[in-house]
């Protein structure tokens, strides 16, 4: 097909660097090589059985149908439920809607909101969607760097100097990918008083909020003047680990959220019905297995950074949520891309390049330690004797 043919804006979409290392990964697998995998950033625990059970049941009962293009009531009433009780956000089932994954509320919010020549801060480095759908839409990305010195957090100051009357959303990320840094509730309350009055949206990723190891934070949608101004976006694939069941939600004000659901009747239809079913046993059933799953990241975590830390010429901090730790490899003299391959094809370990989330994560690697500790432990040493031979 002549490329030509496409419209403009598809050269504009970027990609997710974790599927293209996953595939050259599962090529070397093929040939006979054993590959220990830190790319993916999937949970590899199983969803708990009580939610297979509700999904199992729900076919079972005929939820095979379309539901409400905004999302079964019974879901966005118990969302409002769990909002309230883990983010301490007031909302009502009419600024919720129901979406097949976390991402079409980024892809969602932007159609609604972003116009060409429209600028949008987002974290840098970060998830690459954010960039790739800025640019799709015809914003002007404007990168805010996430630095180490700050534990990987923003700078409310050097958000003001990114601040201008063009300036038409920002994106946070708390606990972020690909840091694992998070922000704290000091942080959320200035960045509210910086942006209070100044008509500017927030998306606020908080896909990762159940899993934070040290501290706190907050959603900036808790924060009264804050609410009508955001729009909140989370689901169920990492804290129930549901990846495949593709279920995400945002809240947003209401006459957004019914902006959103015409994008959702043009797009999807409606969200999978069994799929939501279980989505309510995930939100007001038992609780223990993402306290038990929050329990062995955090033991993964200390046997990663210790372990990355005694390597030559890495450095890394433990950052206090999400399940990634993003080492400094800096001291190695190599760029991030050129070590992540060398770690793939010498090391047989699969990691991702700081760089593939932004310039500003050059210098770093990412590695998602959803992984067994066995694994971690064979990887570390592994990466260690590669390490020596250069």
């Amino acid at each position: 097909m002549d490329l030509s043919l496409l419209s403009k804006r598809m050269f504009n979409l970027g990609s997710e660097s974790a599927f293209e290392v996953l595939e050259k990964a599962k090529k070397l697998e093929a040939e006979g090589k054993n590959i220990i995998h830190f790319e993916i950033g999937e949970p590899d625990f199983d969803t708990p059985r009580n939610i297979i059970e509700a999904g199992k049941t729900a076919l079972d009962e005929g939820y095979t149908h379309y539901t409400a293009a905004q999302g079964y009531l019974p879901l966005r009433e118990a969302v409002t439920q769990y909002a309230l009780e883990y983010k301490n956000i007031k909302t009502n089932p009419e600024e919720v809607v129901i979406v097949p994954g976390g991402k079409p509320i980024m892809f969602y919010t932007m159609t609604a909101l972003i116009n060409p020549g429209d600028e949008v801060i987002y974290p840098s480095p970060g998830f690459p969607i954010y960039e790739s759908l800025i640019r799709f839409y015809g914003g002007i990305p404007v990168p805010l760097a996430i630095r180490e010195e700050n534990d990987f957090r923003l700078d409310v100051e050097e958000l003001k100097s990114k601040l201008t009357t063009k300036t038409k959303l920002l994106l946070i990320n708390s606990p972020a990918n690909p840091t694992g840094g998070v922000l704290s509730e000091e942080d959320i309350d200035e960045i509210a008083n910086v942006l209070i009055g100044k008509n500017i949206f927030v998306l606020s990723d908080e896909i990762y909020d159940r899993m934070i190891y040290d501290g706190s934070t907050k959603s900036i949608a808790s924060i009264p003047e804050m609410k009508e101004w955001t729009i909140v976006l989370d689901g169920f694939s990492k804290t129930y680990a549901m990846t495949g069941w593709r279920l995400g939600y945002g809240i947003m004000n209401k006459t957004l959220a019914q902006k959103v659901t015409d994008l959702m009747i043009n797009t999807n239809s409606c969200t999978a019905a069994f799929a939501q079913v279980a989505g309510i046993e995930a939100l007001t059933g038992p609780q223990h297995a993402v306290d038990e799953m929050k329990s062995e990241f955090f033991n993964r975590r200390e046997i990663i950074v210790d372990g990355l830390n005694g390597i030559k010429g890495f450095k890394c901090i433990k950052s206090p949520g999400a399940f990634y730790a993003f080492p400094n490899i800096k001291d190695t003299g190599m760029r991030s891309s050129e070590l992540s391959d060398y770690l793939m094809n010498h090391a047989g370990v699969a990691v991702l390049s700081g760089s593939s989330f932004g310039a500003f994560g050059e210098g770093y690697l990412r590695f998602s330690y959803a992984t067994s500790t066995e694994n971690i432990k064979i990887a570390l040493k592994r990466i260690d004797e590669a390490m020596k031979k250069l």
